[in-house]
């Protein structure tokens, strides 16, 4: 003997709606989990399946004090489902017109680009076009480090950096002060401590930049090689 198929959620769904369709009552949850499995939906499931019907607003639901109730009358239902309905319609009617937009364009797209000779000719000269253009690309590309706006941007960012150094530079030294002004016992101590981090008797200012022009680099490589 085959074992009996269990109902899909959409047929639960119809036979909790037919509880409330009968009776066109209010329900508790707890009530409709009793009612439930007279209608062969074990009452673990029924939650669940109200639920689905709250969300799809086939059932209302209301809390009043600290219960909370649950509804629905056959024309509420109706009203619903038609409402549905028209918005399908209405999209629909969008999903058409445009696609009837998307044919015309593809359909004038299409003019002029008919397969012919002078098509193929056009077709084969962009192709080497495009070669041609991505040859001198990549020969551009070999030749970035010497680009005057990569260059001039390096020489910004090179003085940003340079008197940043410098700055802080300036408030080791003054911190430096501040110690000695504050610790005069501890001298030694604070000697020791700059050598061990890196500030010793050569530490000082960068000297100012020199900033030599991309063309005057060629230059004096041409000057080596010749």
């Amino acid at each position: 003997m085959s074992k009996k198929r269990g109902l899909s959620l959409e047929e639960k769904r119809e036979r909790i709606l037919q509880i409330f369709y009968d009776s066109q009552d209010f329900f508790l949850l707890k009530e409709l989990e009793k009612l439930g499995p007279k209608k062969g939906v074990i009452s673990q499931s029924v939650k669940d399946v109200v639920q689905s019907l709250v969300d799809d607003d086939l059932v209302s639901k209301d809390k009043i004090g600290t219960s909370v109730y649950f509804w629905s009358l056959p024309s509420c239902a109706g009203n619903q489902l038609r409402n549905v309905h028209r918005k399908l319609e209405s999209d629909l009617q969008s999903r058409k017109k445009r696609h009837a937009e998307l044919v015309d364009q593809c359909d004038a797209l299409k003019k002029g680009r008919e397969e012919s000779e002078e098509r193929e000719d056009a077709l084969a000269v962009l192709k080497a076009i495009e070669l041609k253009h991505n040859e001198l690309k990549e020969e551009m590309d070999q030749y970035a480090d010497n680009d005057p706006a990569a260059f001039e941007a390096m020489k910004k960012a090179t003085g940003v950096a340079h008197a940043a150094a410098n700055r802080w530079t300036d408030n080791i030294f003054t911190l430096r002060q501040w110690c000695s002004n504050n610790f005069p016992e501890a001298k030694e101590q604070l000697e020791n401590m700059y050598k061990e981090i890196g500030i010793t008797d050569d530490f000082d200012y960068l000297e100012p930049l020199q900033i030599v022009p991309v063309g005057s680099v060629g230059d004096q490589v041409q000057e080596g090689n010749s």
